[in-house]
C-alpha cells in the first residue's frame, strides 16, 4: 500500500508498476526501456521480471506493435532507411526479431522513394556549389539517415544528372 500523498509505495512490487504505468502514460515505451528505467530505480530483478509480464500480458506493453509504428513514424517523418531504425529500436531494447519484422515491412522500392524526395528537398540548398562538394553533402544526408552508399550515390547521381549537371565517376569522399 502506498505510503502518503506523494511518497512512493514501500512494497517494491507496487513502487515498480507505479513506475511503469507513469512511465507508459507519457509516451509507448519498450519493456527494454521500462527494465532500465525499473534497474536504475533499484527494483530487484525478479520484481521487475514479474511486473513487466504481467504489463506484456494485458497489452500495455507490445514491442512488436512499438517497433512497427516507430519504422512507420522514423521513416514517414523523419525519412530514415531500415538500417538506421533497426540502430534505434536496438537501442531501446527491441528484440532482434521483431526489428527485423518492422524494418521488412519497408519495401525497398519505398524507401528509394523517400532518398529521392529527400534528395529533392535539399538539393536547391546545394545550388551554387562545386559538383564534388554536392555529391558529398547529399550522398552524406541520406548516410546519416541509415541509406546504403549504392542507393545513395545512385540517387544524388540521377537528381543532379535532371538538374543537368554533369556527373561523371568522381570519388564520394574528400575534402569538403
Amino acid at each position: 500500500m502506498a505510503g502518503r500523498q506523494g511518497e512512493p509505495p514501500a512494497d517494491p512490487e507496487e513502487r515498480a508498476r507505479a513506475i511503469c504505468l507513469r512511465l507508459l502514460t507519457g509516451t509507448p515505451r519498450t519493456r527494454g526501456q521500462l527494465a532500465e528505467a525499473l534497474r536504475k530505480r533499484e527494483i530487484p530483478e525478479d520484481v521487475a521480471e514479474s511486473v513487466l509480464s504481467r504489463l506484456e500480458d494485458v497489452g500495455l506493453i507490445d514491442d512488436a506493435a512499438f517497433a512497427d509504428a516507430w519504422v512507420e513514424s522514423r521513416h514517414h517523418g523523419r525519412g530514415l532507411a531500415r538500417r538506421a531504425l533497426a540502430r534505434e529500436l536496438r537501442h531501446k531494447g527491441v528484440d532482434s526479431e521483431l526489428i527485423d519484422h518492422a524494418v521488412e515491412q519497408l519495401d525497398p522500392e519505398r524507401e528509394e522513394r523517400t532518398a529521392r524526395a529527400l534528395v529533392e528537398r535539399k538539393l536547391r540548398a546545394t545550388k551554387g556549389l562545386e559538383r564534388d562538394r554536392r555529391l558529398r553533402r547529399l550522398a552524406g544526408m541520406l548516410a546519416r539517415k541509415g541509406y546504403p552508399e549504392g542507393l545513395a550515390l545512385r540517387v544524388v547521381r540521377e537528381a543532379l544528372e535532371a538538374e543537368g549537371e554533369d556527373v561523371e565517376e568522381y570519388p564520394l569522399y574528400g575534402a569538403d
